[in-house]
């Protein structure tokens, strides 16, 4: 399930990346996409599989995507991008099945200071984790499971 969004504007932020993937994904690509000579920072997050949860052993989890989370991806990473000015932005999320230690999600942003990287990576993967239609069903250590994020 991909959606890549390109686009350039000197007077905003630019999306360069937007994507859900059920395969794993590449922080190089990210880090590759969000590189421009006008940006002197750039910051990363990666959100990954954790063996535990509110203090429950967790052995893997699957994310459930609702039809719409692609293009609602999109207009997040856009809606980040016009309120975080000159930056560039990309962001990759995961589906399917994920075992610990596996990267889930994937946000870069780039600005010509560190100031403005930080506080659009930062706005990036909180709007997304608010925003965008992904679910989490965990598998617990005891066999049972529980959902994560439901509306």
């Amino acid at each position: 399930m991909q959606h890549d969004v390109r686009t350039d504007s000197a007077l905003s932020g630019t999306v360069v990346l937007a994507e859900i993937r059920d395969a794993a994904l590449s922080v190089d690509e990210v880090v590759a996409s969000v590189q421009d000579p006008t940006c002197g920072g750039i910051t990363l997050f990666l959100g990954v599989v954790r063996d535990h949860d509110r203090g429950q052993e967790v052995s893997s989890l699957d994310y459930s995507v609702h039809p719409t989370a692609a293009a609602r991806l999109v207009e997040v990473s856009h809606a980040v991008a016009a309120r975080s000015g000159a930056v560039r932005l990309a962001a990759l999320h995961r589906s399917g099945h994920l075992d610990v230690g596996d990267v889930a999600v994937v946000v870069a942003a780039a600005a010509a200071h560190r100031d403005a990287a930080f506080a659009a990576c930062r706005d990036l993967i909180d709007t997304l984790k608010a925003e965008v239609p992904i679910w989490k069903h965990q598998h617990l250590g005891d066999g049972g499971t529980e959902w994560v994020g439901l509306p």
